[in-house]
C-alpha cells in the first residue's frame, strides 16, 4: 500500500489526489490543510460574485470524498506550530507538497508600509474570510482608492469595491465585510500599469464585468491608449490583447455617464512613493513611463500625485513554502524536476510538489490538472522504491503526537451546516465564517 500527504487542498491538490487514486489502485492519499475548511484557493482566493468558478467546490468535494482519500483540516506543516517536514517523511512515502503562493509581492517604493497600503492578496482574504485576514480598517474613511496593476486581481479588487449591496447580498461573504463594502464610501478607484493597455494580463471577460456595473462610470483617457504602439493597427494584435484593446477604446471614445462611483484605468504610470496625510496613506506619486521601443517602458522625469486613502498592490505573488524545503529566496518558489523537489540539484527522495509553487503563479485553475499529472507520473515512478520504505499504516497517530489536531470530513461538513444556519439567521444564503474560533467551534461542536 501506497501512503502519500499531499499538503494542500485547493485545485492542485485535488488534482494530485484524483490523479493518483485513479492511476494506482493501492494508494491511499491524506489531504492536508492548514484550515479546517477545504478547497483552498477556490474557496479564499476566487471572488465571491464569480459563483460560476466557484462552483468548481462541487469537483473537489467529489474527490475529498472518494474511499481513498482522507481530508485532514487544521493540520499545519513546518514553522513552530506545523507538523515538521521531517515527520511527515517519516509518516508517509510521499509527500506532495501544494502550497500555491499566497504572498503579494512588495513595490518596494516609499511610504509603502503606511496603514491604508495593503497587498490585493489581503484585501482578497478578508471578503473571502479567510480566518488569518482581521479586519484592519481597510474602508474606514476611505472616499478613493488605488489599485496598482492590471492583471485580473486587479480588476476583481477594483469590482468588488465598486459593487452594491444587491449584487453582494447572495454572495457567501462575511456579513460585516458586506456592510462596509457596500457602505457607499468609496466613490473612485483608479487601476494603474506602468505599461500600455495592449500589455496589460487581465482578461476581456473580467475586464467588461466593470462596465456593467450599476450605477458606476468606467473612464478612459484616449492620449493614454494612443502612446500604445499596439493601437496603430489593432487588426495585427493577438486576438486576446486585440478584444481588450477594443472594449478600452470603446470606453475612451465616450464620455462616462455621470454617475456618483467611477473608475479609472490609467496607463503608462509607474508608482514611486505612497504618499503619507495624518500618519496614513494620503495618495500615490507616479511617474508617467513611455515605450522605450523594446517592448518596455522608460521613465520620463514627469510626475502626477493622486490623492487616495487606501492602496492596493497587485503585482503579483510569492511563493511561502513550509519551513524545512528548498526554495528560491527570490520568488519563493520550490525548485524541481518534473515535480520532483530538488536540494542543490539532487531529488529529495519523497518529495514532490504541484501547482504553482512548483511553477509559480501562472495559468487559470485547469492549469494545475496537467501540472499534477507531470507530478504524479514521477511520483507513481518511484513509488517502488518508495514502497521499500516502512511507513505506519494510519499515520492519524503520528500526526496527532506531532501536535496536530486534525479535523476530519464530519468537521468540516459540521462548518458547512453552521454557515447555513449564519445565511439563513441573516436572511441570507449560506455566510462564510471569518475567525478561528467561530471556525473550530462549529467543526468540533462537542
Amino acid at each position: 500500500m501506497l501512503r502519500v500527504a499531499v499538503v494542500g487542498s485547493g485545485p492542485s491538490g485535488c488534482y494530485t489526489a484524483q490523479n493518483l487514486v485513479e492511476r494506482h489502485p493501492g494508494v491511499h492519499v491524506d489531504v492536508l490543510d492548514r484550515l479546517p475548511a477545504p478547497f483552498g484557493l477556490v474557496r479564499y482566493g476566487v471572488a465571491p460574485d464569480h459563483e460560476k468558478i466557484k462552483s468548481l467546490q462541487g469537483s473537489l468535494r467529489t474527490v475529498l470524498e472518494h474511499d481513498r482519500v482522507r481530508f485532514l483540516g487544521g493540520v499545519g506543516v513546518g514553522g513552530p506550530d506545523g507538523v515538521p517536514v521531517e515527520r511527515l517523511r517519516e509518516l508517509y512515502h510521499a509527500v506532495v507538497y501544494c502550497v500555491g503562493a499566497a504572498a503579494g509581492r512588495p513595490l518596494g517604493i516609499p511610504g509603502e508600509e503606511l496603514p491604508g497600503s495593503w497587498s490585493a492578496s489581503e484585501f482578497v482574504s478578508w471578503y473571502s474570510a479567510h480566518p488569518d485576514a482581521a479586519d484592519e480598517g481597510f474602508l474606514r474613511d476611505v472616499r478613493s482608492a488605488v489599485v496598482i496593476g492590471v492583471g485580473n486581481v486587479a480588476v476583481d479588487v477594483t469590482r468588488m469595491l465598486m459593487r452594491g449591496a444587491a449584487e453582494l447580498h447572495g454572495t457567501d461573504m462575511p456579513q460585516a465585510a458586506l456592510e462596509m463594502l457596500t457602505g457607499g464610501g468609496v466613490g473612485e478607484v483608479l487601476m494603474a500599469g506602468r505599461r500600455g493597455p495592449t500589455q496589460a494580463r487581465f482578461t476581456t471577460k473580467e475586464l467588461r464585468e466593470l462596465g456593467h456595473l450599476p450605477g458606476v462610470g468606467v473612464s478612459v483617457d484616449p492620449a493614454e491608449l494612443a502612446l500604445d504602439p499596439g493601437f496603430v493597427d489593432l487588426s495585427a494584435l493577438p486576438a486576446a490583447q486585440r478584444r481588450n484593446a477594443e472594449v478600452l477604446r470603446d470606453w475612451a471614445a465616450t464620455s462616462p455617464p455621470d454617475t456618483e462611483r467611477t473608475i479609472r484605468l490609467r496607463f503608462f504610470l509607474r508608482p514611486v512613493e505612497v504618499l503619507e496625510t495624518d500618519g496614513r496613506v494620503g495618495g500615490v506619486r507616479f511617474e508617467r513611463t513611455e515605450p522605450d521601443g523594446q517592448g518596455g517602458v522608460r521613465g520620463t522625469g514627469v510626475f502626477e500625485d493622486v490623492p487616495a486613502q487606501l492602496v492596493l498592490r497587485s503585482v503579483g505573488y510569492r511563493g511561502m513554502p513550509p519551513e524545512g524545503l528548498p526554495s528560491d529566496p527570490v520568488t519563493g518558489m520550490v525548485p524541481h524536476l518534473a515535480g520532483r523537489v530538488l536540494s542543490d540539484g539532487v531529488p529529495v527522495p519523497g518529495a514532490y510538489v504541484a501547482g504553482w509553487i512548483k511553477r509559480g503563479p501562472t495559468g487559470v485553475i485547469g492549469s494545475n490538472r496537467s501540472c499534477a499529472k507531470e507530478t504524479v507520473t514521477s511520483l507513481l515512478a518511484d513509488a517502488p522504491a518508495l514502497e521499500a520504505r516502512e511507513v505506519p499504516q494510519d499515520p492519524l497517530p503520528g500526526l496527532r503526537a506531532a501536535g496536530a489536531d486534525p479535523v476530519e470530513w464530519p468537521g468540516w461538513l459540521a462548518i458547512e451546516r453552521a454557515e447555513a444556519e449564519l445565511g439563513a439567521s441573516l436572511g441570507r444564503n449560506p455566510v462564510k465564517l471569518s475567525d478561528w474560533d467561530a471556525l473550530w467551534a462549529a467543526a468540533r461542536p462537542e
